[in-house]
């Protein structure tokens, strides 16, 4: 029993940390939106079967569950790069940087970020991405499908880059990982619109939804900010951030 208990990720005050897994969830529903704009052509593209609605389903499944295996994999480890932080002492200032960090990225003009292309040492690695995603939309095959939404989901992505500031804040592979899947999870319903049913919302209805997507980020930034201060607020602000269990020396 005691074995259990050590081993086990996550401690028994665990509200705050549903807090932010709830913020993931709503954080990639409404990113979705933003989603559509540089991910939708790519779904549209998949190459379904229009012809059987089962199929479709099935196969859009597939698509989806490639993205959330992409999504979960860098949440592990990004998750894994946090609790190497938390086990050096700076689980709360990693909490806060994390929470400046996601506020910053809304704020700073788009066009300011723009120049500084982190994806440039990583390029050669993108651009085969790239390359292998095409060729597989010349297939029809079921495992074509997975591995279009799985290299779908490591292609640079801002919403997904702010989604993983909040994996490392997690200070845990495992929530880092569900942190990750849950924003995909938030993304599935407009994405698989898009692949269902065409024209479903117009430019200005989605341009004000957009609207939202900064507002949400800065909350989660100042929910991240709170946690690490440690202000001792019930369910908000623990005395601790803590995610790993301690020992408990009368367990043997």
């Amino acid at each position: 029993m005691g074995n259990w208990l050590n081993s086990s990720p996550i401690t028994y005050n665990q509200l705050p940390i549903t807090l932010m897994l709830y913020t993931a969830l709503i954080f990639g529903l409404l990113s979705s939106f933003h989603c559509i704009g540089m991910c939708g052509p790519i779904a549209m593209m998949i190459p379904v079967d229009r012809n059987n609605a089962t199929k479709r389903v099935f196969q859009l499944f597939l698509y989806h569950l490639g993205r959330l295996t992409a999504y979960g994999m860098l949440g592990l480890f990004f998750g894994i790069l946090g609790k190497g932080l938390f086990l050096a002492g700076f689980q709360q200032q990693l909490s806060i940087l994390v929470g400046i960090l996601m506020i910053l990225f809304v704020i700073i003009p788009e066009r300011k970020l723009a120049q500084y292309n982190f994806s440039k040492p990583i390029y050669r690695l993108i651009s085969k991405v790239k390359s292998h995603l095409g060729a597989q939309f010349k297939k029809k095959t079921f495992d074509a499908l997975f591995t279009i939404g799985l290299l779908n989901g490591f292609l640079p992505c801002g919403m997904v880059y702010a989604a993983l500031f909040g994996a490392i804040a997690m200070q845990n592979e495992w929530l880092g990982a569900s942190y990750m899947i849950l924003f995909g999870l938030g993304t599935i319903p407009m994405m698989s619109a898009v692949v269902l049913i065409s024209n479903f919302i117009t430019v200005p209805v989605r341009n004000k939804i957009q609207k939202f997507i900064p507002i949400m980020v800065i909350i989660i930034g100042g929910l991240f900010i709170i946690r690490g201060m440690g202000l001792d607020i019930p369910y908000i602000s623990p005395k601790t951030t803590s995610l790993i269990v301690q020992a408990n020396p009368d367990c043997h």
